[in-house]
């Protein structure tokens, strides 16, 4: 996928990545270790398979980490919000994962992969004229930020803006950046962007605000940008947040398609989950399973926040369930 770290909901620090995406940080060293709290039952071993999918988050563990555009209220036209939403219209996760499989898998330039998608979901068409001037799009430093960032620069470019994309770093950057006005235009996740000008407010203790209910969230999201000085539009249906996967084969061989499944059935001492190393105590990972599904994993495996260690434990059957991103280009390569 792509270099990154997501934090648990409450945490500050973008670090290297889109954001504080509600669960676990960076990978540190492998080993597999028993979990806190033991489990009962058989469980599942792992099955080895080159195709991971995703299963459903039906109790609604994680937040809803939507795409959604973020404004300078200062720059926030009726035409180039307009022209923002229309982004979000066309992209949701299936197309999210196709869009980071043409760059980090098939190696293609976010801005081409931008550009075939523009041209293939009719991007710019209806777009309205604005009142022209230049606009800089932000992008966080990987690669699903830098395409999102290049799709907002062909949507309002079609609106009359003269636009370029400046890929600035973390949330730390450029949100005093946007605030200011210095640029104008960043993609944005609501949850992990709620919370963090939450915590940025009220400190990092602040109770949470975003909710798995996307209207939830966005409420909370633009009261909390109204102070910052920052207007969002229109989310999209494209999400980028935590979730479990498995191999096709052991979703087939234990019938799995939703965390439910996966805690009724796999839960015992056969079961392997594999993260990053704080994954047993985040909320939104091993103990989020815990809490709201009542899974409980034979051994945890210590590895990376859904990143190659991760995917290739389940691949080639050294664990049963693992942490990965929803919209890994990965995802829809294997």
């Amino acid at each position: 996928m792509r270099a990154r770290t997501r934090l648990a909901i409450g945490a500050v620090g973008a670090l290297t990545a889109a954001g504080l995406l509600t669960g676990c940080g960076k990978g540190g060293s492998s080993g597999t270790e028993a979990p806190d709290k033991g489990a009962a039952g058989a469980g599942c071993a792992p099955v080895k398979g080159d195709q991971l999918v995703v299963l459903t988050d039906d109790k609604k563990l994680q937040n809803t980490d939507n795409v959604i555009p973020a404004i300078n209220a200062k720059a926030a036209s009726p035409q180039l919000v307009a022209a923002l939403d229309k982004v979000s219209e066309k992209l949701d996760t299936p197309k999210l994962v196709e869009l980071n499989k043409s760059v980090d898998v098939e190696r293609q330039t976010p801005q081409v992969a931008a550009k075939e998608f523009a041209d293939s979901n009719d991007l710019t068409e209806g777009i309205e004229k604005g009142p022209g001037g230049a606009v800089t799009v932000g992008a966080g430093n990987f690669s699903e930020s830098q395409t999102i960032a290049e799709l907002y620069k062909i949507a309002l470019t079609a609106a009359g803006y003269q636009v370029k994309v400046q890929t600035i770093g973390n949330r730390e950057l450029y949100e005093p950046a946007l605030a200011k006005g210095e640029i104008q235009v960043v993609p944005e996740y609501a949850a992990t962007m709620a919370e963090f000008l939450n915590t940025k407010a009220n400190g990092k203790d602040a109770q949470p605000v975003s909710a798995p209910e996307l209207d939830k969230t966005v409420t909370a999201l633009k009261a909390e940008g109204d102070k910052a000085g920052i207007t969002f539009g229109k989310p999209s249906a494209a999400q980028d947040q935590n979730a479990f996967a498995v191999t096709k084969a052991f979703a087939d061989k234990y019938q799995l398609a939703t965390l439910s499944d996966l805690a009724s059935k796999c839960s015992g001492q056969a079961t392997v989950l594999a993260g990053p190393p704080e994954c047993p105590q985040r909320p939104k990972c091993q103990a989020g399973l815990v809490q709201v599904y009542n899974f409980k994993a034979g051994s945890f495996s210590s590895l990376d926040a859904g990143g190659p260690q991760t995917k290739n434990a389940l691949k080639t059957g050294q664990a049963s369930v693992g942490l990965v991103f929803s919209s890994d280009g990965a995802l829809a390569a294997s």
